[in-house]
């Protein structure tokens, strides 16, 4: 059997863009991906970048070259899956308010990130039996394909609505360890900062978010599939497409 010849990249960086060159540099990626026959979305924003394309290695190595080019994102490191089909149906280059829907003045992940904890420190946590809380920052039907073994749900239909959901969670949490995590990651660089201003006293982010614990870890401690949003549905613990349940 051949191997997927289909390179699905996801990436993001919180770094400072001028907001008048957003428009230039969006055009600029957009022909430089179509020059490559990628397809995908990435999006922009005054605070960084967020992108999710697929295509053959030698485009999506190609890209991620010419992104290292712009200011900040010179050692920009990717999370990568292989598939035997293209996932998305067209290329699309957005600018946006933010790289992640929020709407929380103030969280500043370029410049106050929570700590980031390693998967394999996760891991061994978990093997060992560390008292520590689990906290899913994704929506209900992500978690409905699966997520980590006794994790906390905060019982949401969108990202933006988590601040919210996050003043109803039992208050005994913030006097233990949290580490919150997402599908790679991103929406953790905002949910864990608010946690630490909520008063939570010790707050880590799962770097890499569920993606790259499976890359690193594997399935342990985790049940189910991991939901991304592209024609794949989801993808398992060895990173290869499955279908979970319908949003």
């Amino acid at each position: 059997m051949s191997e997927p010849e289909i390179v699905n990249l996801s990436t993001y960086r919180f770094t400072p863009f001028a907001a008048d060159r957003l428009p230039d540099l969006r055009e600029r990626l957009h022909a430089h991906c179509r020059s490559l026959g990628l397809r995908g979305t990435i999006l922009l924003a005054t605070e960084g970048i967020n992108l999710f394309v697929a295509g053959p290695r030698s485009a999506t190595d190609a890209l991620l070259a010419e992104l290292s080019t712009l200011p900040g994102l010179a050692d920009l490191s990717a999370k990568e899956s292989l598939s035997a089909t293209q996932p998305f149906g067209r290329m699309l280059v957005k600018i946006k308010r933010e790289i992640i829907a929020f709407g929380v003045p103030g969280i500043d992940p370029a410049r106050a990130p929570a700590p980031r904890l390693d998967p394999r420190e996760l891991k061994r946590w978990l093997d060992e039996g560390r008292a520590v809380t689990l906290l899913d920052t994704r929506n209900d039907y992500e978690i409905a394909a699966g997520t980590f073994v006794g994790a906390v749900a905060p019982g949401i239909s969108r990202f933006r609505d988590f601040p919210e959901a996050l003043r109803r969670l039992p208050a005994e949490l913030k006097r233990g360890p949290v580490v919150s995590f997402c599908t790679g990651g991103i929406r953790c660089e905002k949910a864990a900062p608010l946690l630490l201003r909520e008063g939570f006293t010790e707050v880590y982010q799962l770097d890499g978010g569920i993606l790259k614990y499976f890359e690193l870890c594997g399935g342990a401690h985790y049940a189910g599939d991991c939901f991304v949003f592209d024609a794949r549905g989801g993808v398992d613990a060895g990173l290869q497409a499955s279908t979970p349940p319908d949003r």
